[in-house]
């Protein structure tokens, strides 16, 4: 899955490394050069998220929030591209123009909440369990018979507490 997430990193560089070097194509950008930005950001944001979050050789059930926040990235910045020009008589949405509005409200606030919540929502799903916890110990355990470097791992909370009544 690594490695999928990371080619998913490479092309989205490419497409919005494409899309900055349309730019000096003669005639200027052409018109699918924004649409390029908007796909190749997108790709960005969302594989650097599941790059994070990536654990073994899959990602659980992020899957679908992160395809959630892609499509609500794209559909923003495409709406932005698509909203006809906007004069002084705009109606404004929130206190803001459209665009404006579109890309703070939509693109900026929605993920910030929606990335959080499915966050919560799966935490025990994809954090170390106990399993993990104790493969973590048995190995710190055997370097540290084997006279390799270790670093002393933090005590958990549940340690600390009890470290605080033996006191």
């Amino acid at each position: 899955m690594r490695r999928r997430v990371l080619a998913s990193v490479f092309v989205s560089t490419l497409l919005v490394a494409a899309a900055y070097g349309s730019a000096f194509l003669p005639g200027g950008a052409p018109t699918w050069a924004p649409w390029l930005m908007v796909v190749g950001t997108a790709g960005l944001m969302v594989s650097t998220m599941a790059l994070g979050a990536t654990r073994g050789k899959h990602l659980r059930r992020l899957a679908l929030p992160f395809a959630i926040v892609f499509l609500i990235i794209v559909v923003g910045f495409g709406a932005v591209l698509l909203i006809p020009d906007e004069g002084p008589g705009t109606p404004l949405w929130l206190g803001l123009p459209p665009r404006a509005a579109i890309v703070l409200y939509g693109i900026g606030l929605l993920p910030l909440f929606a990335v959080p919540l499915v966050y919560a929502l799966t935490f025990d799903a994809v954090t170390l369990s106990d399993a993990d916890l104790e493969r973590v110990r048995r190995a710190t355990a055997s370097l540290r018979a084997e006279g390799g470097e270790a670093v002393e791992p933090e005590p958990t909370c549940s340690e600390t507490s009890s470290r605080e009544v033996a006191r």
